[in-house]
């Protein structure tokens, strides 16, 4: 039966991505405002992170955030029909790049590519890879989780792939990992979720201690390579995204892993604090807590 249920959900994809963008985009904000209304898990997980982040606002202003990062979120997975089935003329027609790193003069230098999940993460990392292949004849690479769902990971991995990045899995050999950086290809890596104690610390998250992966820092130690933060930003009017590739960060790494895992964790706050709504509060952030701390889910 999931597999029936999974194949249902690619046809749906697949029908999505060959309807209008605006249509789309409007469709899963509908979902979304409609799905908000039902009392779900995911909706408490919304709530409880964003009092935990913003504990100045009040609970009127909470719950419209929550409504809104609804819409948004459910957008964001109607608009995937596009971006993991659509045409690259799609691709190219809904999200724009501007690039102030020169990112095509780092090929051949290891580098690393670091991003948060905001609404349009998945637009922007594939349309990437499409320019990196136009004027280099590579696409890079980018890190994922597989799937639990076999038939649904293959499919996955295809659409994010299908423009010819290298997809590497989180669980793969860190060898594939160092390869790609020594060989010079951009390695997109998206660093905001909290994937258990290995590999990671506790460092300030708007203001709370937050499990934080510290890959970045201990891959630029490891490697030499230059760490370029970049972010896709939603443009109003159902105009798509924009692909923001922000200079290397200088002196970095730096003083410590901690004190690097801090200052990307302040990169992300940055990229949140213009458009709350579009991150990806539907995920558990704080799922582990210091000693002593309450478990908020």
């Amino acid at each position: 039966m999931s597999r029936v249920f999974t194949w249902l959900g690619i046809g749906l994809l697949t029908v999505l991505g060959k309807l209008p963008y605006p249509f789309v985009a409007r469709f899963g904000e509908a979902l979304g405002s409609l799905l908000y209304l039902v009392p779900s898990e995911r909706r408490r997980v919304v709530q409880a992170n964003l009092r935990l982040c913003f504990p100045d606002r009040t609970e009127a202003e909470i719950d419209e955030l929550s409504r809104q990062s609804f819409r948004i979120l459910f957008r964001s997975f109607a608009e995937r029909g596009i971006f993991w089935t659509g045409s690259e003329a799609q691709m190219r027609r809904w999200v724009q790049i501007d690039d102030q790193a020169g990112l095509v003069a780092l090929d051949g230098t290891p580098h690393i590519l670091v991003t948060l999940h905001l609404s349009g993460v998945e637009a922007g990392a594939i349309r990437l890879t499409i320019d990196l292949r136009e004027h280099l004849g590579r696409s890079g690479a980018s890190l994922y989780t597989r799937q639990k769902n076999d038939l649904f990971d293959h499919f996955l991995k295809h659409a994010r792939g299908r423009f010819g990045a290298n997809m590497i899995s989180r669980n793969d050999s860190a060898r594939d990992i160092l390869r790609c950086l020594k060989k010079g290809e951009a390695l997109q890596l998206i660093a905001d979720m909290d994937f258990g104690e290995r590999d990671s610390e506790f460092v300030p998250f708007f203001g709370v201690q937050a499990l934080t992966l510290t890959s970045v820092s201990r891959l630029a130690r490891l490697t030499g390579a230059k760490v370029v933060p970049i972010y896709t930003e939603m443009l109003p009017d159902y105009q798509g995204y924009v692909l923001r590739i922000l200079p290397p960060w200088e002196d970095y790494p730096g003083a410590s892993v901690t004190d690097d895992t801090r200052r990307m964790n302040a990169f992300f706050e940055d990229c949140i604090r213009p458009r709350v709504p579009e991150y990806y509060w539907v995920h558990k952030r704080f799922k582990h807590r210091l000693p002593g701390e309450p478990e908020i889910y």
